[in-house]
């Protein structure tokens, strides 16, 4: 079955709207963690908010909660996408091995950093605020 225009131009918003939805929901629990210490994670115990981690959680908390309403979705994923790309810079290719993000652990920061570039260029997709008010095409 060969698949059609109509087909994908049918689904690809809502495939990309269900990207937002998953990745903004997965990154808001790295904020979470810092911040209000659920999921618990021990290195995050004592963080002090205007720290570097503390502020990042900040970002990661505003920012993704727009992104996981799709509000000011573009920007919000623009800004993250950069917060990624310091996050590997300076917590993980520092560590050497720059190009190789798995002997790293850089991988997430990248993953995430391209993922948020992607929405930021192409938009929320389906079920966002800035959709519903007409402010991007789904």
């Amino acid at each position: 079955m060969a698949i059609d225009r109509a087909f994908l131009s049918t689904w690809t918003p809502r495939v990309q709207g269900l990207l937002r939805l998953v990745v903004s929901y997965l990154f808001l629990q790295h904020a979470t963690a810092k911040l209000f210490g659920f999921p618990h994670i021990a290195y995050f115990d004592n963080l002090q908010l205007w720290s570097l981690i503390g502020i990042a959680g900040l970002i990661e908390l505003i920012a993704g909660s727009l992104l996981l309403i799709g509000l000011f979705a573009r920007g919000a994923a623009f800004v993250l996408s950069g917060e990624m790309a310091f996050a590997y810079f300076i917590g993980h290719a520092s560590h050497g091995n720059v190009l190789m993000p798995m002997l790293n652990q850089g991988e997430a920061a990248v993953l995430y950093c391209f993922i948020f570039l992607f929405l930021a260029a192409g938009g929320p997709g389906a079920w966002s605020v800035d959709v519903a008010r007409g402010a991007a095409r789904a």
